[in-house]
């Protein structure tokens, strides 16, 4: 079955909802295909004590204020599930779901999107799929000679799965210093870092870091010197979970190991520390395989783009994968600015090839239309 329309966006997370959001506004056909089978994104998967940095209100994607949790200052993981639920149910949001998308390919002046459920013809595509479903396990020698149980921070639920046991948690960003307080009370704890950790300072939450993030961008836009961004601050925003461990002396963290042996982890003193599971809060990287065949990719496995547009390719659009694609795009609070960029850069586009075929005798009308393309339900 092949389809047309004027955009497709893939992704249902945080990202493709504000694309959809500001797609919609502008009046543009487009299709989300999700290929999560709930809405909600990433935030179904989180670990169970996530809490977001900011209050709910600085946590909103455009149009629509994220309500506040009751007797919580920062919502959690589900909290943030329900609120893109109703958010994609307000806007009547075209959401297809489960839809997973093999591979964009060019075809002539339209954007081939190959997927389990048939194939779409686009005159754009926005790519929204996140870093989630990358995790990143760095090569430390011995991984393979571990015998107990590794996990990536993707993969972690909660403290009670790991009652008692020997947990090295390994990495010193948000994730690690969140999960490592999370297992400080119920097993035995090792926390191990690259550098000393670097908690920013306790009145600092998400806000802020949008403020700096944004700043770092229009610096290096307007040719001035690199402020250093949220990296200026540290490293660890010291959300109260994270503070109370760290308070408590709970969360003192050893410098990296050197490699992994078969029951524990081994420093180059000759320091060893046994361990029943490691945990690696180690990253993740942009989950990118569905644009392969337009070949793009350059060092360091990223696209090239000018804000959020393909150098390579303009009818392709990236949106929420950090702040190569936007300032603080990855964030709920982020994705608004550059979702609303692209969407008018996309109506440009669009609208050049509306007048150019109608210039040669024929308009170009979509075969989805959006009045009739959903029932305000999340499909």
């Amino acid at each position: 079955m092949s389809r047309s329309t004027q955009v497709v966006v893939i992704g249902g997370g945080q990202a493709g909802l504000a694309a959809g959001y500001h797609l919609r506004r502008l009046g543009l056909d487009f299709v989300v295909l999700d290929a999560q089978a709930a809405p909600g994104g990433a935030w179904q998967h989180v670990w169970d004590s996530l809490r977001l940095f900011s209050p709910a209100a600085y946590s909103s994607l455009p149009g629509r204020l994220m309500p506040p949790q009751p007797g919580e200052i920062h919502p959690d993981a589900q909290h943030v599930v329900d609120y893109l639920t109703d958010y994609e149910k307000r806007y009547e949001l075209p959401v297809e779901r489960p839809v997973r998308v093999a591979g964009v390919h060019r075809d002539g002046g339209r954007l081939r999107v190959e997927t389990d459920s048939g194939t779409w013809r686009a005159r754009a595509v926005i790519s929204a799929t996140g870093t989630w479903w990358r995790p990143f396990l760095p090569a430390v020698p011995g991984r393979a000679a571990f015998e107990g149980r590794q996990l990536h921070a993707a993969e972690y639920r909660s403290p009670a799965e790991l009652a008692d046991r020997r947990v090295i948690v390994v990495g010193g960003g948000n994730s690690g210093a969140q999960i490592a307080a999370d297992l400080a009370y119920d097993t035995t704890l090792t926390w191990v870092t690259r550098r000393p950790p670097r908690f920013l300072a306790d009145d600092i939450d998400g806000r802020a870091l949008f403020d700096a993030a944004t700043a770092r961008r229009r610096a290096l836009d307007e040719g001035r010197s690199d402020t250093g961004g949220v990296a200026s601050l540290g490293d660890i925003v010291a959300v109260p979970p994270v503070r109370e461990a760290r308070d408590l002396g709970l969360l003192k963290a050893e410098p990296m190991f050197g490699r992994l042996v078969p029951d524990g982890v081994a420093w180059a003193d000759g320091t060893r520390a046994e361990a029943d599971t490691v945990i690696w809060c180690t990253g993740f990287r942009p989950a990118l395989s569905h644009l392969a065949p337009l070949g793009l990719r350059g060092p360091r496995g990223r696209i090239a783009v000018t804000g959020t547009q393909s150098v390579d390719e303009p009818r392709l659009h990236l949106l929420g994968y950090g702040d190569w694609t936007g300032p603080a795009s990855a964030t709920l609070i982020g994705v608004g600015r550059p979702a609303r960029d692209a969407a008018r850069r996309i109506a440009n586009l669009v609208g050049r090839t509306r007048r150019a075929g109608q210039a040669g005798g024929g308009a170009i009308v979509s075969s989805l239309p959006i009045a009739a393309s959903t029932d305000g339900s999340t499909r």
